[in-house]
Order: structure tokens, then sequence, then C-alpha cells
């Protein structure tokens, strides 16, 4: 019988066992900077490949490496360890439970998969339609959620990193078998991810690529694999269609380096430009998306600037890009209630028809309304501050009735005031990542 201590001795956490690297040619290897790693990193979850425990049983010493042709996603596999169990029902097969999850056709000799990273480096190019791009110096790739993307670096330079967005369908020639390959990273990154059905044939998707001169040769450029987000339309009365986004994931060694924003932004650029999307919707999303999206859109809507001078007056414009100009003490101007459409209360009439042209889904547009109108309020205005209560709580109540109905008035108010304060304070940090 097997005593704790046994079982402990043969299990391995799985999420520490699988190494994943995105591999490039020597080549390309040698045109990186010091800080940028795209090997050995490891998932975040590994339960809907090995269990809810994320353990795997049977072997001492183990090591699971997945490695990836890091432009085309060719895959390969090697799994070590200094023992093994006698195989039993007990025992993991852990290349079995793992074929499970990617294509046939991965590669178990080594030599052969590096001939093809090195074959994919010169023939590998994205699939589909470009949609969107951007400059980085490689010099300076910094971490940081609020990472700007700089579009105005010379593409002559040997040292600045282009980075392409592409759109693609299941019809894109070639897409189908590169996305098999991809959507693994989904069940690792993504909390309760799972795979999408290639029998719905209208999802849509967007992949991010880096771009990358070689510096022994910089006329030859190599394509690597960042990250990529699904796209779901819907029917919308009459006759277009509401864009939701499904996935969306940044790989491990791209985080943190703005490339999440440049995604979602070419995202929301494709939707504002073509005209038989109707808005952009989100699948609930994880709180770091949600942040993500709000300080995107906020940033937006500053930049706006007929938005901005409607919504609270010319004074509420000025040369860096819509954000409220500052005083000799530094801290945001406030503007006084009725001073444009803004309110508070907010004019429903204007805001539904900025929220039509702008494309952004109901409750979404209303919060990031709601933030603009507490960043601008005048803290003493107590008409203003009492006319933002009710507009937020009154969103608040029909977004929450059902729940609300279940409690007696005194509750229901006492719950809705909680409610208000969470929501503002949130709205405060929010916007301190943004102004």
């Amino acid at each position: 019988m097997a005593t704790p201590t046994s079982v402990a001795q043969w299990t391995a956490d799985a999420n520490e066992a699988l190494t994943l690297s995105l591999v490039r040619a020597p080549e390309d290897k040698a045109s990186l900077w010091a800080r940028e790693v795209y090997e050995n990193f490891h998932p975040t979850f590994t339960y809907p490949i090995f269990g809810e425990e994320e353990k795997i049983y049977g072997y001492k010493d183990l090591t699971i490496d997945l490695k990836f042709a890091s432009g085309s996603l060719a895959q390969y596999l090697n799994i070590q360890y200094s023992e093994k169990l006698p195989s039993s029902s007990t025992v993991d097969d852990i290349e079995g439970t793992l074929s499970k999850f990617i294509p046939a056709g991965y590669y178990t000799d080594e030599q052969k998969f590096l001939e093809r990273v090195e074959d994919d480096a010169l023939n590998f190019k994205p699939f589909g339609q470009k949609i969107h791009s951007y400059t980085r110096a490689a010099t300076t790739l910094t971490k940081g959620k609020n990472v700007a993307i700089s579009q105005v670096l010379s593409p002559e330079d040997q040292e600045t990193v282009d980075f392409e967005v592409y759109h693609s369908t299941w019809q894109t020639p070639g897409f189908r078998e590169f996305h098999r390959r991809m959507q693994l990273f989904v069940l690792l990154y993504i909390e309760g991810g799972s795979y999408i059905s290639e029998a719905e044939d209208t999802w849509e998707f967007v992949v991010l690529y880096e771009k990358r001169r070689r510096r022994s040769a910089p006329d030859v450029t190599t394509y690597h694999f960042v990250g990529y987000a699904t796209l779901y339309p819907f029917y919308c009365f009459p006759e277009r269609v509401r864009l939701r986004i499904s996935q969306f994931l940044i790989l491990p060694p791209y985080q943190q380096d703005g490339h999440g924003s440049a995604l979602y932004t070419a995202i929301y650029q494709h939707v504002l430009a073509s005209p038989s999307i109707a808005e952009l919707t989100v699948e609930d999303p994880a709180e770091a998306f949600e942040d993500l999206r709000d300080r995107n859109d906020l940033k937006m809507l500053l930049a706006n600037e007929k938005f901005m001078r409607e919504g609270f007056g010319p004074e509420a414009v000025s040369s860096n890009g819509g954000k409220v100009p500052r005083t000799k003490r530094g801290k945001g101007r406030t503007m006084r209630a009725g001073a444009g459409n803004m309110g508070p209360p907010a004019d429903r009439g204007w805001l539904e028809k900025w929220r039509t042209e702008l494309k952004i889904a109901s409750r979404q547009f209303n919060r990031l309304v709601e933030m603009l109108i507490l960043k601008h309020m005048d803290p003493s205005d107590e008409r203003a501050q009492r006319a933002y209560r009710l507009q937020v709580k009154e969103r608040l109540y029909r977004f929450n009735y059902e729940i609300l109905m279940q409690l007696d008035k005194q509750e229901r108010q006492q719950k809705l005031e909680e409610t208000f304060q969470s929501v503002v304070a949130d709205y405060r940090r929010i916007l301190g990542h943004v102004l």
C-alpha cells in the first residue's frame, strides 16, 4: 500500500514540469537583446489537460519540454525523468494525454525540429490581411502596464522592431492548421478557456506577430508569434453584427510591454473601419483584461477632442490630446456642472449618439462616461455630486435589478450605496493609471 510520502515522491506539479519555449533560428537569437528571453517559461494552468489538481503521477525528476517554432508554432515534445513506476492505470501517460490536445505531426527528434525552425525563419509568413502595425526600439523595451506604443520610429533603423496584426478566418489558406497549433495557449493561460469548434465557420481571428530584421543580414525579416484573439459575430438588427471578443491572450515573454493594448487597439480600429459591425463587445472579461479595456477606451475618449468639447465644454480640451488641463498645483481642473452634455446628469440622447458612433457596448460606455464625469466634477458642487450619485445608482439598480428585488427596501438602499462606493473607488483606481 502506497504511503503519502511515497505518493509525493512520484508526483509532479504539472505547471512546473511543463516548460514552454518559442524557439528561433541561431541568427535570429543573435539579434536579440539580453532582456529578451523567449524560452523556458511555464503555463499558468494545466488542469484542462492533467486534471483539476494539476498533478502528474508516476515519475521522478519529471520535465516536459514543449517547444514551438517561434513563427509557425511547429511543435517538439520531449519528456524526461530519472525514474518511472511500472505502467498501470494510476501512472499518467503524459504523451498520450498531451497528444489529445496538440495536432498530430509534432516532432520528437530535436535535430529535425531545429531544421524546421531554420526553414520557417526564412519561409514563414503571417496568414490573412494586415490590419495594424506599430514599432518599438529594441534597445528601450521595458516592462510596465502603461508602456506607450511608439509609431514614429524609423523603419530603416536596424534596432527598430516592427509588430503587425493580421486578420484571418477559417477560409484563410493555411490558417486552420496554424490555429490547431496555436490554440493550446488558450488552455494554458486563460482560466476556464476551451477550444472553439471548427464547425462554426463564422469565427474571426486577429494574430499579433513580431517582425524582426537580422543584424547579420538586415534585408532578412522573420516573423514571431506574440498573441492572438478570437472574435465571434452576432446578428444585430437590421443587417449588421456585434463583434464579440471571446479569447484574448499575449504570451508571457511579451507581457507587460503594452502589446495587449496594441492588440486591443487593432481590434477596435478594425471594428470602427467596418461598416457591417455595429459594436464591439467582450465575453466574460477577466479582471486584468477589463482593466486593459478600460484604460484604452478612456485614452481613446480623452483624445477625441470633439467628444470632450461637447461633453465638458471647451476648457476640457487641451493641446495634450483631450486631457484635463493642469493647474499650477498639478491637479486636474474641475469643470462646472452643466458646462457640456456630460452634466451631470448626462444628456442621454447625446450619449447614445456618441456610443453608436464609437461602437462601444452600452454598459461599457456608461462606465466610461461615469469615470470621466468623476474626474471632471467639482467635489464642492453638491448639486453635481448628487446628480452623479443618482445617475450611477440608477444604472446599478437596473443592472442588478433581480438581485436587489430579493431584499427589503432598507437592505436594498444599503446594498446600492455600498456598490456605488465600491464602483467609485474602482473608477479612481483606473483613472490613476490613465491621467
